[in-house]
Formats: structure tokens, sequence, C-alpha cells
């Protein structure tokens, strides 16, 4: 990096809203989980390579989902009575039409996670497209106008945050840099989406999915486990919020699921812990802004 580049960076918070209002969570609740699962199927691999669509077993990891990681989590879900939000790519509606539609029939949220789950760098073409597509896609195949918006790789760019508030976007979920809601503030101070960050350890890709292009191995189910026990029970202390990222190519497949179940298991039985969606946590935000 050159002394020009670095000279460039702005002395000022990349992030410019305050810290989230300490707005109660909903009686008896002390504490909330945000259940959230990221939907790609093969977009996963393409958005990296488009090569990869002719790679038919690295093309397999992704197809994962619609054949077995989807349907086994809505069963899982079904059987523990929750309802998550899943936020699923424009490409992977229109491939999987069917476990889409399996989705909301089911009764969870469909929240808007790109097209073809493309990184939104500065400066990179094709994201207001990108975003216009995958709104195209879930109101064609579901009917759904979604309000949740979770971006590609976890990446965010001024432009993109514009976009998505003149697209009618409520909430967000992909920053990392608090443990309860709060509202985005526009690089002109106007307001912005609100944000529910995304606990890091909670993405189940770090921990869970090893493939022939990465040197990780799979971290055991005893380790996640502690990890994520650990991380809520503090979150809990503090009276604040964890976020899921789960992946059905990942917490679908057997040990992993496993896991999951144990895990949401655990976080049931803890009676001050509100399980639940996006939208419904994004509501009780707003309830408290408005009202004070």
């Amino acid at each position: 990096m050159n002394r020009a580049a670095l000279d460039s960076i702005p002395l000022t918070p990349a992030n410019l809203a305050p810290p989230a209002p300490d707005y109660p969570w909903p009686a008896p609740y002390r504490s909330a989980m945000f259940l959230s699962f990221d939907v790609d199927a093969e977009s996963a691999w393409t958005s990296k390579d488009a090569g990869h669509a002719e790679r038919l077993v690295t093309m397999s990891y992704g197809a994962y989902e619609a054949r077995v990681g989807t349907p086994k989590l809505l069963e899982l879900l079904d059987q523990l009575g929750l309802k998550g939000t899943f936020f699923i790519t424009g490409w992977a509606v229109d491939a999987y039409p069917a476990m889409a539609e399996a989705i909301l029939k089911a009764g969870h949220e469909i929240g808007h996670h790109g097209y073809h789950h493309l990184m939104p760098d500065p400066g990179a073409p094709f994201i207001e497209e990108e975003v216009e597509r995958g709104f195209e896609t879930l109101k064609r195949r579901l009917g759904v106008v979604p309000t949740g918006y979770r971006a590609p790789y976890g990446e965010f760019t001024e432009g993109l945050r514009r976009i998505l508030v003149e697209h009618g976007i409520v909430y967000t979920s992909s920053f990392r840099d608090d443990v309860r809601p709060y509202r985005h503030v526009l690089a002109d101070g106007t307001p912005g989406p609100i944000e529910l960050p995304v606990t890091a350890s909670y993405d189940d890709w770090m921990h869970g999915l090893s493939t022939r292009f990465s040197p990780r191995s799979i971290f055991p189910k005893e380790h996640v486990l502690s990890l994520w026990k650990d991380e809520l029970d503090e979150v809990r202390d503090w009276g604040a919020m964890v976020t899921t990222v789960l992946h059905p190519q990942c917490s679908g497949r057997p040990m992993r699921l496993r896991l999951l179940r144990e895990f949401l298991t655990y976080a049931q039985g803890c009676p001050d812990l509100w399980i639940t969606t996006g939208a419904a946590i994004t509501e009780n935000f707003l309830a408290h802004e408005r009202a004070a």
C-alpha cells in the first residue's frame, strides 16, 4: 500500500451511528437471539469464480442445500417449534423454487441476500442491479417483498446502504460492531436502516465446512458447542443479543445438525432468551424508537 492511499484514509469512524440504545426486550425476556440462515446454494461458489459452474463437485457443495440441508433444517425447526429468518440469494430461488417455497410455507421470514451473492466492494459494478434483481425474483417466485437484507460475504459500502434505503429495506444484518440493534446513519447524516448486528462466532462456515480449497479442518462438536454456549450465557448477562449466520450446506450436514439441535435445545432452556426472527426484533426496536 502506498503513502497516498494511507493518507486518503478518513480520520473518522467508519460507522457514524451512536452506540445502540438500550431498549428493553418484550417481557418476560431479558436477552434475544436472532435465529437466521443464509441460503446461497451454488451461488456461494460461483460468486467467487464463475468458472466453478463447470466444476461439478465444487457445485455439489452448494447443491446439498436443496437436496438435503434445507429440508433437514426445516424439519429440526418444526420439531423445536422455532421460527427463523432465511436470507436467500435470488439465484438460489430461481434454481430451486421448491426449496424456497418450502421455507415460506413453513412460516419462516424470507430476507434479501443479493442475486448472485457478489461481494459489494467499493466501486464494484452491478451492486444496484444485484439488489433490484433479488427483489424481483423474491416477488415473482414467492410473492414476497422482503424488509430485511444481509450482504453477501457480510460486506457493505455507503452506496449499498443508500440503495437499500431507496428500495425500502427496513433492517440489515451484516455489521459486527455491536451486541444490540441500532439505526444506521448515512454519510449525509440522514437515518439509514436498523442494523441487527451479526455475532461472528455464530457463523457456522468458520467452524464446520472444509473443502479441498481450504486447509482448515472441521471443529468437533464439543468445541463449537462450548464456544456457542459461553457466548450466549455472557450475552444473556449483558441483556444483549446474539445473531446466528447458519448455512444449510454446513449446518444441514449430519454432525453439524446434531450440534445445532443440542445448541438450540440449550437455548430454549434459557427462560430469559427471546429466540425469534429479524422482523420481530426490528418491530420491537421500532416500537421503542417511536415511543422515545
